[in-house]
């Protein structure tokens, strides 16, 4: 019993992890570099939403709720990343992030169940004939919810240092980091199966 529940754990922690799969990371990313630590409780509350669509929409595909064209959702992944990018390159110094919850929390628990229905296909497999499918997703979304902390840690880790010990300004920072990522992201929109 332990033995699995550590083994869905990990592999929860590898999904986000995985870096073949960095996708993930670089939402993460992206939705964390305009806070700082004093923001920790913030930043935590949209990394849960982000997990909550996650795993919301593995339990609509664990239970035949909902099928998903792949093409389709390997193409909305990365422009929810780009979507989040070009949002703090627009946003970058102006508070924008510091609004009550509201569109930015709805929209990150949306980007969630896009991200979790990227995945359904293969957890799907993971699951086979088990009787205990919700056990199972809770366990494998604690492993999301460790690994995204982990990641949202080392993303403030490095905001401190940077905006601290090397001066940028925080709106700097924001932009550099967002504009990175949006480089990354465009050829996996370009490249994406959808398009082709």
């Amino acid at each position: 019993m332990l033995e699995n529940f550590w083994f869905n754990v990990e592999y929860g922690i590898n999904h986000v992890l995985d870096i073949n799969a960095y996708d993930h990371v670089l939402f993460l990313i992206v939705l964390t570099i305009p806070y700082v630590f004093k923001d920790w409780k913030r930043v935590l509350l949209l990394v849960s939403m982000f997990t909550l669509g996650h795993t919301l929409s593995l339990v609509l595909a664990a239970y035949n709720v909902v099928s998903v064209n792949a093409a389709v959702v390997e193409f909305l992944i990365p422009i929810t990343i780009l979507i989040a990018a070009l949002f703090n390159v627009f946003t970058a110094g102006k508070g924008a992030q510091k609004e009550k919850v509201g569109i930015l929390f709805l929209t990150t628990l949306a980007f969630g169940l896009i991200h979790g229905l990227g995945f359904a296909r293969e957890f799907q497999m993971l699951l086979g004939d088990t009787d205990n499918k919700l056990v199972l997703l809770l366990e494998f979304a604690l492993g999301i919810e460790l690994s995204q902390v982990i990641i949202v840690f080392v993303v403030l880790f490095l905001s401190y240092i940077v905006q601290t010990i090397f001066r940028f300004t925080r709106r700097d920072w924001i932009m550099v980091i967002s504009a990175i990522v949006v480089g990354l992201v465009i050829p996996m929109i370009l490249n994406s199966d959808f398009l082709s």
